[in-house]
């Protein structure tokens, strides 16, 4: 939302200030950060085990694909769901409201999994479908509905997002571990189901806790006017429809292809974005002195772009690696490859507070928000340049490494997130031009749209080079990219003003 137009509405309703009854926080914050744990729960449990269903034979219950096209197909899945995040955001803001948004988007996630957990390739995209959709409704619209907790002057607000960041990293470990477990002892959709059931308690505890939920009785904070909501839902319903049947047609006469899909998808990322700043820098709403701090988030985005890029193949080429080439026994015990993906929520869980305690003991002399999103990008580089070395001198798949290597390489990639990601979206509030604030994290979620989508074409190389190449250049390019934003540190100081 752009700004509020004649035919739009506002109605809400600011939050009282006497609720602590939740470590201090509002009431409505365990409701939302229980929400949140268990979509994260669902979300990254299947995510853990998604490239290993799509790489597995269908002898063994899998969808038979080389490991670079599970990669490709999984980085898809994550393209889209951010792009979808986008309109998200609309829909809440103009029809739905939060709170419904956040309903309706749980209620198709859980409906997504429960389609996964049955045993064909049909249900399987259709309930990867409904879970982009749902992802897309619920997630950027939830960190809203925490922000509605509180005043503006609200000295708890901080604590109660690092209190909701948590939440999130506590769902990232669990999941895993749950569906891992079950992925690979009663089969992958087994796993599902586990996520399915998550959700659900998930949705259960949003609904009973809904009273403490600020403005839940609205349909939506800045709502349509009648007429141009009916012409909104109208045109919305239309034009999914015709996307679908288009879809349906395309593949039937065999033109959309998975490959095409994933192509599609990956020019669909790009084109965004630059469309979004496109309008930004030229939109008459936008000041000289806004547009000047535009500039330095143009370079904050890419930076969030290639740590992303990073991040995100925790769930992709690092599981199929942990999977084939890493030890799955420690002290004797036995895990699934897809636990691995849990050491990455338990590193933020623990290292989050420890980053936020160094700031605050900082102070003043803390680094400037550019230089920590810089070093977030380092050490994901670092991350992909640590398993140079334990690939390098083999071939084939018959050696493993140390456990420890992937963990050390989710250490610093886990580091890095809290580096990037908190500081990031702090910078994007504060940089955005105030006719496009609202939609700060609708722009942050292109990046991640972005970051995924040349993923999708990038980890098909990951079966034709070999992996100390593969991982190496990756993780050069992501340091080269870190250090290029230290170097522009001092023009970013200049001209992120007032962002520190």
């Amino acid at each position: 939302m752009s700004h509020i137009d004649s035919d739009i509405q506002p109605d809400s309703k600011p939050p009282p200030e006497d609720d602590h009854a939740f470590f201090g926080q509002p009431r409505g914050l365990l409701t939302l950060s229980g929400l949140e744990v268990w979509e994260r729960f669902s979300f990254l449990g299947m995510q853990a085990i998604l490239v290993l269903y799509f790489a597995d034979t269908v002898a063994h219950g899998g969808l038979g694909m080389s490991p670079g096209t599970a990669a490709s197909v999984s980085a898809a899945y994550g393209t889209l769901v951010y792009l979808v995040s986008v309109a998200g955001g609309w829909l809440a803001d103009r029809i739905l409201g939060s709170y419904r948004a956040v309903l309706w988007g749980g209620i198709l996630i859980a409906c997504g999994h429960y389609a996964m957990a049955v045993p064909t390739a049909a249900m399987t995209w259709a309930g990867l479908g409904l879970i982009s959709a749902g992802t897309g409704l619920l997630k950027p619209n939830v960190a809203t509905m925490v922000g509605k907790l509180y005043r503006t002057d609200d000295e708890r607000r901080d604590a109660g997002f690092a209190l909701y960041y948590m939440a999130i990293n506590i769902g990232a470990f669990a999941g895993p571990l749950i569906t891992g477990w079950l992925g690979d002892h009663q089969g992958w959709h087994w796993g599902f189901s586990a996520a399915a059931v998550g959700m659900t308690f998930g949705l259960v505890q949003y609904v009973a806790g809904r009273r403490h939920l600020a403005g839940r009785t609205h349909a939506a904070e800045f709502a349509l006017a009648p007429a141009a909501m009916r012409r909104a839902v109208r045109t919305t319903a239309v034009g999914a429809v015709a996307v679908a049947v288009a879809a349906t047609l395309l593949a039937v006469a065999g033109w959309l292809t998975i490959g095409r899909f994933v192509d599609v998808l990956t020019v669909l990322s790009v084109i965004a974005p630059v469309v979004y700043f496109a309008v930004m820098f030229r939109s008459p709403r936008v000041t000289a002195e806004e547009r000047g701090r535009l500039r330095p988030y143009v370079v904050l985005f890419l930076a969030s772009t290639v740590f992303n890029f990073i991040l995100f193949q925790a769930y992709s080429t690092m599981i199929l690696l942990a999977s084939t080439n890493a030890e799955t026994t420690i002290l004797g015990f036995h895990f699934p490859a897809s636990w691995y993906a849990s050491a990455l929520g338990a590193f933020e869980v623990g290292l989050a507070p420890l980053v936020a305690a160094v700031w605050m003991r900082m102070g003043t002399r803390q680094p400037h928000a550019s230089n920590k999103i810089a070093l977030g990008v380092v050490l994901g580089g670092l991350s992909f340049l640590l398993m140079v070395l334990p690939t390098s001198g083999h071939s084939g798949d018959d050696w493993l490494m140390s456990v420890w290597w992937i963990v050390g390489s989710y250490l610093l990639l886990g580091l890095g997130d809290i580096l990037l990601e908190t500081s990031g979206l702090s910078a994007s509030s504060k940089l955005a031009p105030a006719a496009f604030s609202s939609q700060t994290m609708s722009l942050w979620f292109l990046s991640l749209a972005l970051a995924n989508g040349i993923q999708a074409q990038t980890v098909k190389f990951y079966d034709d080079v070999s992996k100390p190449a593969y991982f190496g250049v990756n993780g050069a390019i992501a340091v080269a990219a870190g250090l290029a934003v230290m170097a522009a540190a001092p023009w970013l100081r200049r001209t992120m003003h007032p962002v520190h």
